[in-house]
């Protein structure tokens, strides 16, 4: 499995915009690629953090958000056991 991370802040420019939120999706999903383990890091609004984790449900194996503060957190796991 390949780890992909995607910095969250290099998906918009200055501030990201609820009426590019598709865009914003759809750059995520392909950095993600297929039944990878995904990263999400970096500057960006809540909501936007939320959208892309629900967007990668079903598409990436793992799902970790990234941070200085609180180092990787798990958000989901669909790893076969």
């Amino acid at each position: 499995m390949t780890e992909n991370i995607i910095d969250i802040s290099q998906l918009f420019s200055v501030n990201a915009r609820l009426s590019e939120l598709n865009t914003y999706l759809q750059k995520a999903q392909d950095l993600a690629g297929e039944g990878n383990d995904v990263i999400l890091t970096g500057a960006g609004p809540v909501w936007l953090y939320l959208k892309i984790a629900h967007a990668l449900h079903g598409k990436a194996r793992t799902l970790r958000y990234r941070s200085p503060v609180t180092g990787d957190v798990l958000i989901f796991d669909h790893s076969p056991f």
